[in-house]
């Protein structure tokens, strides 16, 4: 039985094509290779709040991490002297406003017999007031030294793995520094692709990645407008990528152009000494011809074989 049908309909077929088929050229996307970096979504520094030394380290790289979770601690001792000088002025507070209202109490006994002046009462009562006062001004200064006590604990910015601990234990910080690196908010792959490429690539296109898995596959998540170096930035999103090691290296395909290819099911070429043939012609009458082979494709179930050269559009290839 004689099948004429173009071979794009074809690949929607089954796999078991028996009989003769006319080939045609169809479209072909073309894939430029190119190298992705595994990069975590968010990397923020947990940095110390104080300055002082580091005296408790409690992960290392490759550590999973919570949000708020504390880190390491950084003591300032200084701080600890503040605190014992301010307990020192408020036992003295606490004395003189004893005194005070002591004061205060015998003033108001001399001025109900008559002895001493309301002026007298007033004075003593604005000193128990002033005490009282300077007592809970002190008191307010301790919470704060007591804060800054409490802000020696380094917490996790946020939930992921600890990509880096630039400290030691033991080792001196200042405020502000960076005690770790929090790489999370998930991981994608960033790529730098040559800039003539640029305006075939497309948000959303599909893309393949491959890991020591096997391939999986992948979306072009964002395309970023500056070019850097000759290169366009662009970040791919992909399902079960190893996540063991930032920054590592993935192979990844994107597709780039599309090209005009003679395809042909790959049960229609054999292979002898070395040489493709594959049996064509006219229609009229066909023989064996050597064939140059190129990529070898699957669609729609169907394994097919690029012929690069012996064949020409139109002529009729039989498919055992």
């Amino acid at each position: 039985m004689r099948l004429l049908f173009s071979l794009l309909f074809a690949l929607a077929g089954s796999t078991a094509l028996a009989g003769t088929i006319i080939v045609e050229p169809v479209p072909v996307t073309e894939w430029k290779a190119v190298y992705g970096r595994i990069e975590a979504r968010n990397v923020v520094p947990a940095r110390a709040r104080i300055g002082g030394t580091v005296v408790e380290l409690l992960v290392t790289e490759g550590d999973t991490v919570a949000a708020g979770e504390t880190i390491a601690s950084v003591s300032d001792e200084k701080l600890a002297f503040q605190v014992a000088a301010i307990d020192a002025q408020l036992s003295a507070l606490k004395a003189q406003l004893d005194r005070a209202e002591t004061e205060l109490a015998r003033g108001r006994s001399l001025t109900q017999r008559g002895v001493a002046t309301a002026q007298r009462l007033d004075q003593l009562r604005t000193d128990v007031d002033v005490t009282r006062n300077q007592i809970a001004a002190t008191e307010a200064q301790k919470s704060v030294v007591l804060q800054q006590q409490a802000e020696g604990d380094v917490l996790a910015p946020l939930s992921g793995r600890v990509l880096a601990t630039p400290v030691t234990r033991g080792g001196v910080v200042m405020g502000g520094e960076p005690v770790a690196t929090i790489g999370g908010g998930g991981f994608y792959l960033r790529l730098a692709v040559p800039e003539r490429h640029a305006r075939a690539l497309g948000e959303g296109a599909a893309i393949r990645v491959t890991t020591d898995a096997g391939e999986v596959a992948g979306r072009l998540a964002k395309v970023y407008p500056r070019i850097e170096n000759g290169r366009v930035i662009a970040d791919v999103e992909a399902d079960a990528l190893d996540t063991a090691f930032v920054d590592a290296r993935v192979l990844v395909e994107l597709p780039v152009d599309e090209r005009q290819a003679i395809l042909v099911p790959a049960a229609a070429v054999a292979n002898r000494y070395g040489v493709d043939f594959v049996r064509a012609g006219d229609g009229a009458a066909t023989s064996e011809r050597a064939v140059v082979v190129g990529e070898r494709i699957e669609r729609g179930g169907a394994a097919l074989v690029e012929i690069v050269s012996g064949l020409a559009a139109g002529e009729t290839v039989e498919v055992p």
